[in-house]
């Protein structure tokens, strides 16, 4: 069974086709990888991507550091 959490504020991240704001994550349980739902800032489409795929951005208000350079995931999976 897969839940549908929406993400309220949208969280910044990085994804392979640049930066956006994710609005949705569904979670299809522990057998399979989250899929993020992601806005992305320079087209405003609406994009899914693994879990695998997506690095949440830096936010100095909690000390949290922006991601070096993006390595996608190329381990074979879910």
């Amino acid at each position: 069974m897969s839940t549908i959490h929406r993400i309220i504020p949208p969280i910044s991240v990085v994804t392979p086709l640049g930066e956006g704001w994710a609005h949705f994550l569904i979670d299809y349980g522990h057998d399979w990888n989250s899929c993020w739902i992601v806005q992305i800032y320079e087209t405003a489409q609406i994009k899914h991507f693994d879990s695998n795929d997506v690095r949440i951005r830096g936010n100095p208000t909690y000390a949290t550091k922006e991601p070096n350079l993006f390595k996608p995931d190329n381990i074979s999976g879910n």
